[in-house]
């Protein structure tokens, strides 16, 4: 069985490898973005019914990200709380 130490170290892991995920979570959130302004700029000036729609999505999409990113925060410090308790 592990020791307090190893337990420790390895939630340090985990959280580091979540951080790492939160640039990933970042560059996604951008990357979401720059095609939303990208769709929203070729797409002025047409009639295209469903384009609402598609700028709808990119915006859903980039709220998912964030809610993911915000979920990966709480469980990052639940860890720690764990860490923190041993």
């Amino acid at each position: 069985m592990a020791n307090i130490d190893e337990i420790r170290a390895g939630i340090a892991r985990a959280n580091q490898q979540a951080t790492e995920s939160l640039g990933a979570l970042r560059h996604a959130r951008q990357a979401i973005e720059e095609a939303a302004a990208n769709f929203a700029q070729n797409i002025y000036g047409t009639a295209q019914n469903d384009a609402d729609d598609a700028r709808s999505r990119f915006a859903a999409a980039a709220e998912k990200v964030d809610e993911v990113e915000q979920a990966l925060h709480v469980a990052m410090q639940s860890a720690d709380d764990v860490a923190g308790r041993l």
